[in-house]
C-alpha cells in the first residue's frame, strides 16, 4: 500500500511540474552554484562531471523534485535556474558517497551533469533504518537554461521534465525590473502640423550596450518591416499602423515593446485610410459559360465594407453607376492577406452577371458617409492600343537619337581634336631629350631623326642627337657619351627617345639572346652604366659590347627592367614611313622593349609632346643616370 501511494504521489508531482507556468517565480539570492543537505549528511559539495545519466547509483534515490526559480545577485540581474531536491536513502555501512544529476534541453547534443558528493554520518545503533532517509538540494544555474525552454532532469532511475516560463509571463509578474529580458525601449509620437509629419520619440538609455531596432507593421498580425526613420509623412499614417521596438541582443529572444499609437485617433487618420482604398476589376467567364466580374480590394488596413456591381451611365456622366439587383457582398475578416507593399488585399467575384453591359463595382466603407467608386475594368482594346502607341513612339525616339548621334559624331570628334591640339600647344615643355638613332641609319631615316630633333628643339626642349655629336662620340666613346647625356634627365627632367626600325627590332632580339647566354658578364657591364667610376674598368678586357650608342642604350633599358622602372626614361618612336617589324620575325615586340611607351609619327606627334611635357616636370624618385 505504501509503495502504491508513493508511486501515485510521484506521478501527480511529475504532472504538476510539466504544467509549470510562471505565475510569480521565487527569487533566490545566488552567488555560486551550491548544494545543501539534510541532517545525517555532511561535507556536501558539487562539481561538474562528464557523462550520461547513470541508472545504477551508490545510493537509493527515492524522490526527485524540480522547480523553476530566479537566481539573482543582490536582487538584480535575475536569470532562470532550477531548484532540484533529491530524497535519498544511504545504504548500510556507507560513508563517502555521491549522486549524479544530469539535465538536458533541446538545443544540447549531450546532457550536462553535476556530481553531488557527501559524507554519511553513521547512525546510532538504536536508530531505525528508516531514519537514514535524507535529502540533497541543488540550485542550478546554467547558460543553457533560458526562458520558454523545456528541461529534463535525470537522477539515477528518476527523471522530471519542466517547462520554464516565457519572457512575457515573467515580465508580466512582479519580476519585471530585475530580469534583463524585461527591459524594452519605450517611445511616444508627436504630430508636427507645420511639417505635416509624425515624429517618433524614443527614450534611449545612454548606457545601453545594445543597438536599438524598430519595425513598422499594419495591423497587429501584419508583417513587421524594418524602419530606420525618425518621422513619418502625415498622409501615410493610418489607424492600424503599429510599431515594435527592441534592443538587439544578438538573438531572437529579445523582448519587444508593441504599440499602435494611432488606433484611438481615428478621426485624424481615417481619411488617409479611405483615400488609399482601391479596387481592381476584371471581366471573366465562368466554367459554365456565364459572365463574371472578379475584383481585388486593397487597403492599408482591414476594413469593414460591402461591394456591389453597377451599370455605368452611357451618357456623359460616367460617375453615375446604377446598382444591379440586391447582390451586395460583405467583407469578412478571415480571407484578408497582406501583400508586399504593406497593404491588405481581399479578393472576390460577382457571378452570373449580365454580359454586354458596362459593369463596374461600388464600395461602401464603414464610417465613411459617401461611397467609393465606380471602379471599372480596363478596356482591353484601349489598353492594347495604348501599349502599341507607346512602343511606336519609343522606337521613333530611339531612331531619331541614333540619327542625331551619327551626324554629331564627326563634329564632336573634330571639336575634341581641336581642343586637344590647343591644349597641347599651350603645354609648357622644358627639360632634356636624348634622341638615339637605330644601328642601320640610312639617309632617309637620318633626315627624319634630324627633323624630329629640330622640331623638339623648336618646342623649347634641350635636344641631344647622336647624329649631331660625332666629335664627342669619337673622343669619349659610345658608353661615356650616353652616360653623360642620361645624367641630366634626373635633374632637368626629360626622356630618351629610341628610334624603332627593322634593324633596331632585330638588334634588340639578338642582344636579348646574347644577354641570356652571358648573363653575369652583361650584368656587370650594365652596372657600369649606372656607376660612373666603374665603367672604364668594366670595359677593359671585354669584347666590345657597345659597338654603337644603340647597344649601350639597350643595356640601360635592361637595367631599368631589372629595377622595375621600365618606361621611366626611355620611349620608342616609330616613323610610319618605314616598317618597324622585320618580315622574318614571328613574335611580337621584343621582350626588351615591352613596357616602353611607343609612339607612331607623325600621327601620334601630339601624344608624344604630351608625354614629354608630363615627363619634364622634374626629377623622378629612384631614377639614376
Amino acid at each position: 500500500m505504501k509503495v502504491m501511494f508513493f508511486e501515485w504521489s510521484l506521478a501527480i508531482l511529475l504532472s504538476i511540474q510539466l504544467l509549470v507556468l510562471a505565475s510569480e517565480l521565487e527569487m533566490i539570492d545566488y552567488e555560486s552554484q551550491h548544494v545543501t543537505c539534510s541532517k545525517g549528511l555532511s561535507n556536501c559539495t558539487v562539481k561538474a562531471c562528464a557523462g550520461i545519466p547513470i541508472q545504477k547509483c551508490p545510493v537509493d534515490v527515492k524522490g526527485l523534485a524540480v522547480q523553476p526559480v530566479l537566481c539573482c545577485r543582490q536582487d538584480t540581474a535575475c536569470r532562470p535556474c532550477l531548484h532540484i531536491r533529491l530524497d535519498i536513502q544511504p545504504r548500510n555501512d556507507q560513508t563517502a558517497s555521491y549522486v549524479s544529476v544530469c539535465y538536458t534541453v533541446p538545443q544540447l547534443i549531450m546532457p550536462l551533469c553535476k556530481k553531488l558528493e557527501f559524507t554519511v554520518i553513521p547512525a546510532a545503533p538504536d536508530e531505525q533504518a528508516s531514519s537514514k532517509q535524507a535529502w540533497l538540494s541543488l540550485l542550478l544555474e546554467s547558460n543553457a537554461l533560458s526562458f520558454s525552454s523545456q528541461v529534463t532532469v535525470y537522477a539515477c532511475n528518476l527523471h522530471s521534465t519542466v517547462m520554464l516560463p516565457s519572457v512575457d509571463e515573467v515580465c508580466s509578474s512582479a519580476s519585471q525590473g530585475v530580469v534583463e529580458e524585461c527591459e524594452v525601449p519605450s517611445f511616444s509620437t508627436l504630430i508636427d502640423p507645420e511639417r505635416r509629419e509624425v515624429m517618433l520619440q524614443v527614450a534611449i538609455e545612454e548606457d545601453s550596450p545594445y543597438q536599438l531596432e524598430m519595425c513598422l507593421q499594419h495591423e497587429h498580425n501584419g508583417m513587421c518591416r524594418t524602419w530606420k526613420e525618425k518621422s513619418l509623412p502625415l498622409q501615410s499614417v493610418t489607424p492600424c499602423m503599429c510599431f515594435q521596438l527592441w534592443w538587439d541582443k544578438g538573438d531572437e529572444r529579445s523582448r519587444r515593446s508593441r504599440s499602435c499609437p494611432f488606433r484611438n485617433n481615428t478621426e485624424l487618420f481615417q481619411r488617409n485610410l479611405w483615400e488609399n482604398v482601391s479596387v481592381s476589376v476584371v471581366r471573366g467567364q465562368m466554367n459554365s459559360g456565364g459572365a463574371m466580374l472578379s475584383w481585388n480590394l486593397t487597403a492599408p488596413c482591414r476594413v469593414e465594407a460591402e461591394l456591389w456591381p453597377c451599370q455605368r451611365d452611357a451618357g456623359l456622366d460616367k460617375d453615375r453607376c446604377r446598382e444591379l439587383g440586391d447582390i451586395r457582398q460583405h467583407l469578412s475578416n478571415d480571407i484578408w492577406r497582406e501583400i508586399d507593399r504593406g497593404h491588405w488585399l481581399m479578393p472576390g467575384v460577382f457571378e452570373d452577371v449580365k454580359p454586354g453591359l458596362d459593369l463596374c463595382v461600388m464600395v461602401k466603407v464603414k464610417g465613411k458617409n459617401s461611397e467609393l467608386g465606380p471602379f471599372c475594368p480596363i478596356d482591353s482594346r484601349w489598353w492594347h492600343w495604348r501599349w502599341g502607341l507607346l512602343v511606336l513612339v519609343t522606337l521613333m525616339l530611339v531612331g531619331l537619337a541614333g540619327i542625331c548621334l551619327y551626324f554629331l559624331h564627326g563634329k564632336l570628334k573634330r571639336w575634341a581634336w581641336e581642343w586637344h591640339q590647343k591644349e597641347c600647344d599651350q603645354l609648357p615643355i622644358r627639360g632634356h631629350v636624348v634622341l638615339l638613332s637605330p644601328p642601320d641609319v640610312d639617309n632617309s631615316v637620318s633626315e627624319l631623326v634630324c627633323e624630329l630633333g629640330s622640331s623638339l628643339r623648336a618646342r623649347g626642349l634641350s635636344v641631344s642627337v647622336d647624329l649631331w655629336s660625332r666629335a664627342e662620340l669619337c673622343s669619349l666613346g659610345p658608353l661615356p657619351w650616353l652616360h653623360s647625356q642620361l645624367q641630366p634627365l634626373d635633374s632637368q627632367g626629360g626622356r630618351a627617345l629610341l628610334v624603332l626600325t627593322q634593324a633596331a627590332w632585330k638588334k634588340a632580339e639578338d642582344w636579348g639572346q646574347q644577354w641570356d647566354q652571358h648573363g653575369q658578364q652583361r650584368r656587370d657591364i650594365a652596372q657600369g652604366v649606372e656607376e660612373e667610376g666603374e665603367y672604364k674598368r668594366l670595359l677593359q678586357g671585354l669584347s666590345s659590347p657597345y659597338a654603337d650608342v644603340f647597344s649601350a642604350a639597350l643595356s640601360c633599358i635592361k637595367v631599368d627592367h631589372q629595377q622595375g622602372r621600365a618606361g621611366k626614361r626611355f620611349l620608342l618612336v616609330h616613323f610610319e614611313a618605314h616598317s618597324a617589324k622585320p618580315l622574318s620575325s614571328e613574335r611580337g615586340l621584343p621582350e626588351l622593349f615591352q613596357g616602353l611607351p611607343l609612339f607612331h609619327l607623325p600621327s601620334q606627334g601630339q601624344e608624344l609632346l604630351v608625354q614629354l611635357a608630363i615627363g619634364s616636370k622634374g626629377p623622378r624618385a629612384g631614377v639614376g643616370g
